[in-house]
Protein backbone atom coordinates (compact mmCIF):
# COMPACT_ATOMS: atom_id res chain seq x y z
CA UNK A 1 0.00 0.00 0.00
CA UNK A 2 0.91 3.73 -0.96
CA UNK A 3 2.21 5.46 2.42
CA UNK A 4 -0.39 8.40 3.56
CA UNK A 5 2.24 10.86 2.36
CA UNK A 6 1.71 10.03 -1.43
CA UNK A 7 -1.82 9.83 -1.21
CA UNK A 8 -1.83 13.11 -0.16
CA UNK A 9 0.15 14.19 -3.00
CA UNK A 10 -2.41 12.64 -5.58
CA UNK A 11 -5.56 14.32 -3.65
CA UNK A 12 -3.95 17.71 -3.17
CA UNK A 13 -4.35 17.56 -7.57
CA UNK A 14 -7.97 16.73 -7.71
CA UNK A 15 -9.22 20.18 -7.31
CA UNK A 16 -7.32 23.61 -8.87
CA UNK A 17 -8.36 25.69 -5.84
CA UNK A 18 -7.20 24.49 -2.00
CA UNK A 19 -9.77 26.03 -0.90
CA UNK A 20 -12.98 26.04 -1.99
CA UNK A 21 -16.25 25.94 0.34
CA UNK A 22 -19.52 23.53 -0.79
CA UNK A 23 -20.31 20.76 0.44
CA UNK A 24 -22.14 19.42 -2.69
CA UNK A 25 -18.76 17.28 -3.44
CA UNK A 26 -18.75 16.26 0.51
CA UNK A 27 -22.07 14.54 0.26
CA UNK A 28 -21.22 12.66 -2.74
CA UNK A 29 -18.15 11.19 -1.73
CA UNK A 30 -20.01 10.12 1.50
CA UNK A 31 -22.65 8.73 -0.21
CA UNK A 32 -19.90 6.80 -2.28
CA UNK A 33 -18.71 5.61 1.02
CA UNK A 34 -22.13 4.36 2.62
CA UNK A 35 -22.15 7.42 5.01
CA UNK A 36 -19.71 7.21 7.43
CA UNK A 37 -21.30 10.72 8.96
CA UNK A 38 -24.21 8.66 10.19
CA UNK A 39 -22.08 6.18 11.85
CA UNK A 40 -19.83 8.72 14.10
CA UNK A 41 -19.74 8.78 17.86
CA UNK A 42 -22.26 11.42 19.31
CA UNK A 43 -20.89 14.94 18.04
CA UNK A 44 -19.69 18.48 19.65
CA UNK A 45 -19.47 20.90 16.46
CA UNK A 46 -17.00 23.25 17.48
CA UNK A 47 -16.39 26.46 15.01
CA UNK A 48 -15.09 30.00 15.64
CA UNK A 49 -11.78 32.38 14.63
CA UNK A 50 -9.30 31.59 17.45
CA UNK A 51 -9.83 28.93 20.46
CA UNK A 52 -11.36 25.97 18.70
CA UNK A 53 -8.72 23.68 19.64
CA UNK A 54 -8.11 24.64 22.88
CA UNK A 55 -11.38 24.00 23.67
CA UNK A 56 -11.69 20.64 22.59
CA UNK A 57 -8.67 19.79 24.29
CA UNK A 58 -10.37 21.14 27.30
CA UNK A 59 -13.25 18.67 26.32
CA UNK A 60 -11.36 15.82 26.05
CA UNK A 61 -9.07 16.34 29.36
CA UNK A 62 -11.84 16.67 31.01
CA UNK A 63 -14.20 13.84 30.18
CA UNK A 64 -11.02 11.24 29.64
CA UNK A 65 -10.55 12.31 33.74
CA UNK A 66 -13.55 10.33 34.46
CA UNK A 67 -12.56 7.42 31.98
CA UNK A 68 -15.02 8.58 29.25
CA UNK A 69 -12.95 7.95 25.40
CA UNK A 70 -12.75 11.23 22.58
CA UNK A 71 -12.11 11.36 19.65
CA UNK A 72 -10.66 14.82 18.06
CA UNK A 73 -10.40 15.70 14.83
CA UNK A 74 -8.50 19.14 13.99
CA UNK A 75 -6.92 21.33 11.86
CA UNK A 76 -4.16 21.72 10.83
CA UNK A 77 -1.74 19.90 11.85
CA UNK A 78 1.82 21.02 13.31
CA UNK A 79 4.37 17.80 12.22
CA UNK A 80 2.65 15.06 10.91
CA UNK A 81 -1.03 14.98 9.27
CA UNK A 82 -2.08 12.48 11.57
CA UNK A 83 -2.40 14.60 14.71
CA UNK A 84 -5.56 15.59 12.46
CA UNK A 85 -7.43 12.73 13.56
CA UNK A 86 -6.98 11.61 17.05
CA UNK A 87 -8.29 8.95 18.87
CA UNK A 88 -10.18 7.77 22.09
CA UNK A 89 -10.23 4.00 21.86
CA UNK A 90 -7.77 1.39 19.79
CA UNK A 91 -8.19 -1.94 20.68
CA UNK A 92 -9.68 -1.22 24.22
CA UNK A 93 -7.64 1.41 25.79
CA UNK A 94 -8.78 4.96 26.25
CA UNK A 95 -6.88 7.90 24.91
CA UNK A 96 -4.04 6.06 22.94
CA UNK A 97 -3.44 9.10 20.39
CA UNK A 98 -2.70 8.86 16.53
CA UNK A 99 -4.42 7.27 13.85
CA UNK A 100 -1.84 4.55 12.93
CA UNK A 101 0.49 5.23 9.61
CA UNK A 102 -1.43 1.74 8.33
CA UNK A 103 -5.02 2.82 8.78
CA UNK A 104 -4.92 6.25 7.54
CA UNK A 105 -3.19 5.33 4.26
CA UNK A 106 -6.12 2.94 3.96
CA UNK A 107 -8.90 5.06 5.06
CA UNK A 108 -7.23 7.82 1.91
CA UNK A 109 -7.64 5.11 -0.22
CA UNK A 110 -10.53 3.82 0.44
CA UNK A 111 -11.51 7.59 -0.38
CA UNK A 112 -9.26 7.93 -3.58
CA UNK A 113 -11.17 4.85 -4.69
CA UNK A 114 -14.83 5.96 -4.08
CA UNK A 115 -14.12 9.63 -5.37
CA UNK A 116 -13.26 8.10 -8.65
CA UNK A 117 -10.79 11.15 -10.22
CA UNK A 118 -13.89 13.51 -9.17
CA UNK A 119 -12.72 17.29 -8.37
CA UNK A 120 -12.58 17.53 -4.28
CA UNK A 121 -10.42 19.62 -2.30
CA UNK A 122 -7.91 18.15 -0.42
CA UNK A 123 -9.71 18.90 2.61
CA UNK A 124 -13.28 17.66 2.08
CA UNK A 125 -11.53 14.34 0.97
CA UNK A 126 -9.34 14.16 4.10
CA UNK A 127 -12.43 14.76 6.38
CA UNK A 128 -14.36 11.70 4.66
CA UNK A 129 -10.86 9.92 6.03
CA UNK A 130 -11.52 10.98 8.98
CA UNK A 131 -14.83 9.96 9.16
CA UNK A 132 -14.32 6.46 8.05
CA UNK A 133 -11.62 6.12 10.48
CA UNK A 134 -14.03 7.56 13.49
CA UNK A 135 -17.07 5.44 12.60
CA UNK A 136 -14.73 2.26 12.96
CA UNK A 137 -13.71 3.00 16.67
CA UNK A 138 -16.28 3.03 19.60
CA UNK A 139 -15.95 6.16 21.52
CA UNK A 140 -18.22 8.25 23.89
CA UNK A 141 -17.89 11.67 22.06
CA UNK A 142 -16.06 12.97 18.75
CA UNK A 143 -14.89 16.70 19.16
CA UNK A 144 -15.57 18.08 15.65
CA UNK A 145 -13.61 20.97 14.56
CA UNK A 146 -14.49 22.79 11.54
CA UNK A 147 -11.75 23.81 9.19
CA UNK A 148 -12.48 26.72 7.79
CA UNK A 149 -15.88 28.99 8.54
CA UNK A 150 -18.80 26.61 9.42
CA UNK A 151 -22.07 26.69 6.83
CA UNK A 152 -20.10 25.51 4.25
CA UNK A 153 -17.10 23.45 6.05
CA UNK A 154 -17.07 19.78 4.71
CA UNK A 155 -17.06 19.18 8.91
CA UNK A 156 -21.27 20.64 8.54
CA UNK A 157 -22.55 17.17 7.77
CA UNK A 158 -23.73 15.75 10.92
CA UNK A 159 -27.18 16.64 11.17
CA UNK A 160 -27.79 16.00 14.94
CA UNK A 161 -24.41 17.32 16.87
CA UNK A 162 -25.02 16.99 21.02
CA UNK A 163 -24.54 20.84 20.88
CA UNK A 164 -22.01 22.98 19.16
CA UNK A 165 -19.36 25.77 20.52
CA UNK A 166 -18.87 28.98 18.60
CA UNK A 167 -15.25 30.36 20.06
CA UNK A 168 -14.40 34.02 20.05
CA UNK A 169 -14.85 35.49 16.57
CA UNK A 170 -12.64 37.98 14.50
CA UNK A 171 -11.73 39.29 11.47
CA UNK A 172 -9.97 36.18 9.04
CA UNK A 173 -10.10 34.61 5.73
CA UNK A 174 -12.23 37.37 4.88
CA UNK A 175 -11.51 36.62 1.20
CA UNK A 176 -13.64 33.46 1.89
CA UNK A 177 -15.69 34.11 3.93
CA UNK A 178 -16.85 37.70 3.78
CA UNK A 179 -15.26 41.27 4.52
CA UNK A 180 -17.37 42.08 7.58
CA UNK A 181 -17.24 40.69 10.75
CA UNK A 182 -21.10 40.21 10.53
CA UNK A 183 -21.11 38.68 7.53
CA UNK A 184 -18.47 36.36 8.81
CA UNK A 185 -20.56 35.27 12.09
CA UNK A 186 -23.43 34.21 9.79
CA UNK A 187 -20.71 31.65 8.21
CA UNK A 188 -19.85 30.56 11.67
CA UNK A 189 -23.08 30.13 12.82
CA UNK A 190 -24.22 28.03 9.91
CA UNK A 191 -23.16 25.35 12.18
CA UNK A 192 -26.22 25.53 14.68
CA UNK A 193 -28.85 22.76 14.48
CA UNK A 194 -32.14 22.84 15.24
CA UNK A 195 -33.19 22.27 19.15
CA UNK A 196 -29.38 21.86 19.56
CA UNK A 197 -27.56 23.82 22.58
CA UNK A 198 -25.23 25.97 21.31
CA UNK A 199 -22.29 27.37 23.63
CA UNK A 200 -21.17 31.00 22.58
CA UNK A 201 -17.91 32.14 24.23
CA UNK A 202 -17.18 36.20 24.44
CA UNK A 203 -18.49 37.50 21.35
CA UNK A 204 -18.46 41.12 20.15
CA UNK A 205 -22.19 42.59 20.18
CA UNK A 206 -22.74 42.93 16.49
CA UNK A 207 -21.31 39.30 16.73
CA UNK A 208 -23.36 37.38 19.37
CA UNK A 209 -26.29 39.41 17.35
CA UNK A 210 -25.90 37.64 14.50
CA UNK A 211 -25.68 34.35 16.49
CA UNK A 212 -28.65 34.74 18.35
CA UNK A 213 -30.56 35.40 15.02
CA UNK A 214 -29.46 32.32 13.73
CA UNK A 215 -30.52 30.34 17.38
CA UNK A 216 -33.93 31.85 16.72
CA UNK A 217 -34.58 30.45 13.55
CA UNK A 218 -33.50 26.86 14.92
CA UNK A 219 -34.96 27.10 17.84
CA UNK A 220 -31.39 26.28 19.38
CA UNK A 221 -30.64 27.06 22.87
CA UNK A 222 -28.07 29.34 23.15
CA UNK A 223 -25.98 29.36 26.53
CA UNK A 224 -23.70 32.91 26.14
CA UNK A 225 -20.30 33.98 27.99
CA UNK A 226 -21.26 36.65 30.23
CA UNK A 227 -24.64 35.98 30.46
CA UNK A 228 -25.53 32.28 30.88
CA UNK A 229 -21.91 31.64 32.75
CA UNK A 230 -19.04 33.55 33.53
CA UNK A 231 -15.56 31.99 33.96
CA UNK A 232 -13.18 34.38 35.71
CA UNK A 233 -9.89 34.65 37.81
CA UNK A 234 -10.08 35.06 41.15
CA UNK A 235 -7.14 34.84 44.04
CA UNK A 236 -5.26 33.11 41.43
CA UNK A 237 -8.14 30.66 40.95
CA UNK A 238 -10.50 30.11 38.04
CA UNK A 239 -14.08 30.61 39.01
CA UNK A 240 -16.54 29.28 36.97
CA UNK A 241 -20.43 30.31 37.76
CA UNK A 242 -23.98 29.53 35.82
CA UNK A 243 -27.44 28.57 36.81
CA UNK A 244 -26.33 25.48 38.13
CA UNK A 245 -24.01 26.49 40.50
CA UNK A 246 -20.06 27.91 41.01
CA UNK A 247 -17.18 25.87 40.96
CA UNK A 248 -13.39 26.97 42.34
CA UNK A 249 -11.23 25.62 39.94
CA UNK A 250 -7.14 25.77 39.67
CA UNK A 251 -6.43 27.91 36.70
CA UNK A 252 -5.69 26.80 33.30
CA UNK A 253 -2.58 24.74 32.28
CA UNK A 254 -2.68 26.69 29.11
CA UNK A 255 -1.00 29.70 29.58
CA UNK A 256 -3.20 33.60 28.77
CA UNK A 257 -5.99 34.46 29.91
CA UNK A 258 -8.05 33.73 26.76
CA UNK A 259 -7.48 30.36 28.24
CA UNK A 260 -10.04 31.10 30.73
CA UNK A 261 -12.77 31.99 28.40
CA UNK A 262 -11.87 28.81 25.99
CA UNK A 263 -11.92 26.38 29.38
CA UNK A 264 -14.94 28.33 30.13
CA UNK A 265 -16.82 27.16 27.42
CA UNK A 266 -15.74 23.71 27.87
CA UNK A 267 -17.24 24.07 31.15
CA UNK A 268 -20.53 25.22 29.90
CA UNK A 269 -20.52 22.89 27.34
CA UNK A 270 -20.36 19.84 29.65
CA UNK A 271 -22.84 20.83 31.16
CA UNK A 272 -25.25 20.70 28.55
CA UNK A 273 -23.85 16.71 27.78
CA UNK A 274 -25.04 13.40 28.56
CA UNK A 275 -21.83 12.54 31.01
CA UNK A 276 -21.45 12.68 34.34
CA UNK A 277 -18.11 14.31 34.63
CA UNK A 278 -17.63 16.41 38.14
CA UNK A 279 -15.70 19.26 39.15
CA UNK A 280 -13.37 16.69 40.79
CA UNK A 281 -12.46 15.80 36.97
CA UNK A 282 -13.23 19.52 35.52
CA UNK A 283 -10.54 20.47 38.06
CA UNK A 284 -8.17 17.31 37.07
CA UNK A 285 -8.91 18.25 32.91
CA UNK A 286 -7.71 22.04 33.42
CA UNK A 287 -3.99 20.38 34.71
CA UNK A 288 -3.77 17.44 32.24
CA UNK A 289 -4.56 19.28 29.19
CA UNK A 290 -1.70 19.59 26.52
CA UNK A 291 -2.13 21.89 23.36
CA UNK A 292 1.28 22.26 21.13
CA UNK A 293 1.98 25.64 20.05
CA UNK A 294 -0.24 27.56 21.92
CA UNK A 295 2.09 30.05 24.45
CA UNK A 296 3.98 26.42 24.83
CA UNK A 297 7.53 26.75 26.55
CA UNK A 298 10.26 25.27 25.18
CA UNK A 299 12.96 24.02 27.44
CA UNK A 300 14.84 21.86 25.64
CA UNK A 301 16.05 20.91 22.13
CA UNK A 302 17.88 22.53 19.37
CA UNK A 303 15.94 25.57 19.34
CA UNK A 304 17.14 26.47 22.99
CA UNK A 305 20.71 25.47 22.29
CA UNK A 306 20.68 28.52 19.24
CA UNK A 307 19.02 30.53 21.78
CA UNK A 308 21.05 33.06 24.52
CA UNK A 309 21.96 31.24 27.55
CA UNK A 310 18.80 31.32 29.92
CA UNK A 311 16.15 32.41 27.27
CA UNK A 312 12.92 31.94 28.15
CA UNK A 313 11.42 30.62 24.60
CA UNK A 314 7.34 30.57 24.10
CA UNK A 315 5.96 29.09 21.01
CA UNK A 316 2.33 29.76 19.62
CA UNK A 317 0.45 29.81 16.04
CA UNK A 318 -1.81 32.68 16.65
CA UNK A 319 -1.84 34.64 13.19
CA UNK A 320 -4.44 36.91 12.79
CA UNK A 321 -4.86 40.66 15.09
CA UNK A 322 -7.28 38.85 17.70
CA UNK A 323 -4.63 36.31 18.14
CA UNK A 324 -2.17 39.33 18.53
CA UNK A 325 -3.89 41.17 20.83
CA UNK A 326 -4.55 37.93 23.60
CA UNK A 327 -0.91 37.18 23.14
CA UNK A 328 0.46 40.49 23.89
CA UNK A 329 -1.89 40.65 26.89
CA UNK A 330 -0.34 36.89 28.17
CA UNK A 331 3.29 38.50 27.08
CA UNK A 332 2.41 41.87 29.14
CA UNK A 333 1.57 39.78 32.34
CA UNK A 334 4.38 37.87 32.19
CA UNK A 335 6.64 40.88 31.63
CA UNK A 336 4.60 41.96 35.20
CA UNK A 337 5.61 38.84 37.09
CA UNK A 338 9.12 38.28 35.95
CA UNK A 339 10.00 41.24 33.63
CA UNK A 340 12.16 40.88 30.59
CA UNK A 341 13.04 42.17 27.08
CA UNK A 342 10.65 40.78 24.40
CA UNK A 343 11.78 39.60 21.17
CA UNK A 344 9.75 38.24 18.78
CA UNK A 345 10.70 35.96 15.81
CA UNK A 346 7.60 35.91 13.40
CA UNK A 347 6.55 34.08 10.32
CA UNK A 348 3.67 34.62 8.48
CA UNK A 349 1.38 33.74 5.45
CA UNK A 350 0.42 36.56 3.32
CA UNK A 351 -3.42 36.20 3.32
CA UNK A 352 -2.32 37.29 6.45
CA UNK A 353 -3.01 40.61 8.25
CA UNK A 354 0.58 41.02 9.56
CA UNK A 355 0.19 44.35 10.28
CA UNK A 356 -2.57 43.75 12.42
CA UNK A 357 -1.08 41.14 14.37
CA UNK A 358 2.25 43.36 14.95
CA UNK A 359 0.26 46.11 16.33
CA UNK A 360 -0.90 45.00 19.46
CA UNK A 361 3.24 44.40 20.30
CA UNK A 362 4.09 48.02 19.97
CA UNK A 363 5.84 49.25 23.27
CA UNK A 364 5.79 45.74 24.37
CA UNK A 365 8.46 44.17 22.18
CA UNK A 366 12.11 45.53 21.85
CA UNK A 367 12.43 43.78 18.06
CA UNK A 368 10.63 41.61 15.77
CA UNK A 369 13.08 39.08 13.58
CA UNK A 370 11.28 38.11 10.86
CA UNK A 371 12.07 34.83 9.23
CA UNK A 372 10.40 32.70 6.13
CA UNK A 373 8.43 29.95 6.85
CA UNK A 374 10.37 26.88 4.73
CA UNK A 375 8.99 24.69 2.38
CA UNK A 376 5.58 27.46 2.10
CA UNK A 377 4.63 29.19 -0.97
CA UNK A 378 2.21 31.25 0.37
CA UNK A 379 4.63 32.99 3.39
CA UNK A 380 5.50 36.45 3.39
CA UNK A 381 9.63 37.29 2.40
CA UNK A 382 11.15 38.46 5.72
CA UNK A 383 12.00 41.50 3.86
CA UNK A 384 8.29 42.45 3.21
CA UNK A 385 7.44 41.34 6.76
CA UNK A 386 9.38 43.38 8.57
CA UNK A 387 8.22 46.30 6.64
CA UNK A 388 4.86 45.35 7.65
CA UNK A 389 6.41 44.90 11.48
CA UNK A 390 7.99 48.52 10.98
CA UNK A 391 4.58 50.34 10.02
CA UNK A 392 2.71 48.77 13.34
CA UNK A 393 5.54 51.25 15.34
CA UNK A 394 8.11 48.25 16.05
CA UNK A 395 11.72 47.71 15.43
CA UNK A 396 12.16 45.07 12.72
CA UNK A 397 15.28 43.37 11.44
CA UNK A 398 15.51 40.20 8.69
CA UNK A 399 16.85 36.52 9.41
CA UNK A 400 17.29 34.14 7.09
CA UNK A 401 16.04 31.14 9.69
CA UNK A 402 14.53 30.47 13.19
CA UNK A 403 18.06 29.33 14.23
CA UNK A 404 19.71 32.55 12.44
CA UNK A 405 17.27 34.86 14.30
CA UNK A 406 17.77 33.00 18.11
CA UNK A 407 21.26 33.19 17.24
CA UNK A 408 21.50 36.99 16.67
CA UNK A 409 19.77 37.82 19.55
CA UNK A 410 21.73 40.10 22.44
CA UNK A 411 23.28 38.10 24.96
CA UNK A 412 24.28 39.29 28.42
CA UNK A 413 20.55 39.81 29.84
CA UNK A 414 18.04 37.11 30.25
CA UNK A 415 15.61 37.43 27.68
CA UNK A 416 12.07 36.50 26.64
CA UNK A 417 11.45 34.77 22.90
CA UNK A 418 7.90 34.54 21.53
CA UNK A 419 8.17 32.59 18.20
CA UNK A 420 5.29 32.98 16.64
CA UNK A 421 2.90 34.51 13.49
CA UNK A 422 1.78 31.14 12.21
CA UNK A 423 0.83 27.22 12.39
CA UNK A 424 3.29 26.65 9.68
CA UNK A 425 6.32 27.81 11.33
CA UNK A 426 5.30 26.61 14.83
CA UNK A 427 5.16 22.97 12.81
CA UNK A 428 8.30 24.11 11.20
CA UNK A 429 10.00 24.23 15.13
CA UNK A 430 8.62 21.35 16.46
CA UNK A 431 9.99 19.53 13.40
CA UNK A 432 13.31 20.95 14.53
CA UNK A 433 13.13 20.17 18.16
CA UNK A 434 12.73 16.39 16.82
CA UNK A 435 9.23 15.72 18.85
CA UNK A 436 6.07 14.89 18.13
CA UNK A 437 2.87 16.76 19.90
CA UNK A 438 1.33 14.49 22.38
Amino acid sequence: MASSDLILERLAELHPRKIDLSLGRMHRILEQLGHPERRLPPVVHIAGTNGKGSTAAYLRSMTEAVGYGAHVYTSPHLVRFHERIRLANDGGEKGSGFVTERELAAALAECEKANGGEPITIFEITTAAAFLVFSRHPADLLLLEVGLGGRLDATNVVDRPLATIITPISMDHAQYLGDTIELIAREKAGILKKGVPCIVAAQPREVERVIERAAARLAAPLSISGQDWHATEERGRLVFQDEQGLMDLPLPRLVGRHQLENAGAAIATLRHLPYDVDEAAIAAGMQNVEWPARLQPLSYGPIVEAAPEGAEIWLDGGHNPAAGEVLASALAELEDRSPRPLYLIAGMLTSKDASGFFASFEGLAREVVTVPIPDVEASFGAAELASDAARAGLTARVAGSVQQALAGLPRGEPIRVLICGSLYLAGHVLRIQETVPQ
